[in-house]
Formats: structure tokens, sequence, C-alpha cells
């Protein structure tokens, strides 16, 4: 189960220095230089730490080995350093992902990118995002996983029963954080496969796994983001850069 982890670690050089880590209530951000990667936060520490030393001044690619920590609030700091990595700006451009730098408006997101393509089928979100009843619901038949659900939503242990039936899959960045992702990959072989959020690396690893598409993050401005990630997170953190997709 830990393939799509080690491909993604095992694509980072060493060398890297890790030069600053916030760990915010909505996001977890690792910079190293002017390279920046986030995770979602997850509040769950009844498991002890693996990385016991100072984040500052350690290797990127030590830190981000500790993706595979139980400790899940660790684990967003792994996640993180992967994409200070694999969502830098000159990475990005080297997959061919084009950024915005001429002021106009970027790419719509992944939700509104694809209604023409769902349109009248299965939809199921791994993980309620906003206004879902407004971006998917109009347009398909859409079914909810959650781990806290909301009303109508599905118990996300339902993914076994509801992925499987499903024509579109669009699943948050945080079930690398939770080590679920490779499971519900798995569970979506038959549908187009969307994976979403700043947490989302921009790899084109992820398609050996399962993934059709990536929506993510590249983030330009360090410093706006390091002050959004500690100031509380949330959707301003989308204001230190530019949501992308990276279709397979």
């Amino acid at each position: 189960m830990w393939e799509l982890y080690d491909a993604l670690l095992d694509a980072m050089p060493e060398g890297m220095t890790v030069d600053e880590v916030v760990c915010g209530k909505g996001w977890t951000m690792v910079r190293s230089g002017e390279n920046v990667g986030l995770a979602m936060t997850i509040h769950e520490t009844a498991r002890p730490r693996i990385f016991t030393r100072p984040w500052e001044g350690a290797d990127l690619k030590e830190v981000a080995a500790c993706v595979k920590s139980w400790n899940f609030e660790e684990a967003a700091v792994g996640m993180a350093a992967i994409n200070a990595y694999h969502n830098a700006p000159a990475q990005a451009v080297k997959n061919g992902i084009a950024l915005v730098t001429d002021g106009s408006a970027p790419e719509k997101d992944a939700f509104f990118s694809n209604i023409d393509a769902f349109r009248d089928k299965r939809v199921c979100v791994v993980g309620h995002f906003p206004y879902l009843e407004k971006r998917v619901a109009p347009y398909a038949r859409l079914s909810i996983l959650e781990r806290m659900p909301c009303p109508g939503d599905f118990p996300d242990s339902a993914c076994e029963y509801i992925l499987p039936e499903q024509d579109f899959v669009f699943i948050t960045g945080c079930t690398l954080v939770n080590k679920t992702m490779p499971r519900l990959l798995e569970l979506s072989r038959q549908a187009h496969v969307v994976l979403v959020g700043p947490s989302v690396p921009l790899s084109t690893l992820l398609f050996d796994f399962g993934a059709d598409e990536l929506s993510g993050t590249v983030i330009t401005d360090p410093a706006l983001c390091a002050q959004l990630a500690a100031a509380e997170g949330g959707p301003s953190i989308f204001q230190a850069g530019q949501m992308v997709r990276f279709v397979k």
C-alpha cells in the first residue's frame, strides 16, 4: 500500500533544505527556498511523532518521508514537503502545466471544468467541498462521502459500496495524509478520477495509480502563503498561488 508514497518520495532529490514550516489550523506549509508545498492539517495526534528533530534545517526528502506517519499532523508536514518539490512553479512548468503570468483569470476549478463531462452521470465526491450543491448536484447524480458527514452525506466507510458504481470520482488530496487514497483509487478504477485540492502533488506519477486528472495549487507568493497559513488557513490560502489542472 506504500507504493504510491514511495514513488513520490523516490522522485525527490536529496540536498534540498527545509527553511520554514507553518502548522496552521487549516493548512500546513513547508518551504524550501522559494519552493512551497501545502497540505491540509489533520489534528489527530494519538500516535507519537517519528521525526523528533527540528524541521528547519532538515533535508526536505527526509521530512517528506513523514507522510507515512500515523500522527496525522506530522503526516501533513510530510505531505507538504512532498508538494514543496512536486508543486514548485519550475517543476509544474517542466510537467507542461501552464501558469498564468499575464494577469488573466486562471482556469476554472475541476468541478466547473468537468460539468459537460459528468452531466447526467453518477458522480461521487470524497470530501464535502464547499458549494457542491451548486457545482455538481444540478448536473449529476451526486453522492458525497465524508468522514464527518453533513446531512445527506454518506459516511466515508460507504466507499466500498458506492465508488465501484460511479462514472466520475473526485477525491480530496487530504486522503493522502490519512492514508485512504490508495484504496479509494483501487475502488474507482472504472471511473474518471480527479484528485482535488492543495494537498494534491502535481506529479504524473499519480496517473500510474489510477488518477486521470489533478487539480492542485502552485504557490507563487511564499511570504503571503506563510502569513495566511499561520493566521487561519481556509479558502484565503488560494490568494498565495494558482489553482491549476493537469489532465492525463
